[in-house]
């Protein structure tokens, strides 16, 4: 089950980064967090950056929706998604497993 956690700004959802991979997606969910692998190997905030991307493109967000808040340099990330109720981040983040 997803860990989507309300705060005063947004909900902050965990993710699991695998850079340097073979290909951008959404892998699924492990252990309560998004499963987000990328091609942007770990250097100077890349991978970072085009996780990012891949979370607002595949959740229908736009990028300054989403914000890094904590593990820049861990592949245990926090994100805060702005603009959406955690009830609409659920369904949009079941929707994207299913």
């Amino acid at each position: 089950m997803m860990e989507i956690e309300q705060t005063p700004d947004g909900a902050v959802i965990r993710v699991k980064a695998l850079p340097g991979s073979r290909s951008n997606e959404v892998r699924g969910e492990q252990d309560g967090m998004l499963k987000v692998s990328v091609t942007q190997i770990p250097e100077k905030g890349k991978a970072n950056k085009a996780v990012q991307e891949q979370l607002a493109k595949r959740l229908g967000l736009r990028k300054s929706q989403v914000r890094l808040i904590s593990g820049e340099t861990n592949p245990l990330k926090r994100f805060l998604v702005t603009g959406l109720t955690i009830e609409e981040l659920r369904e949009r983040v079941h929707a994207l497993l299913d």
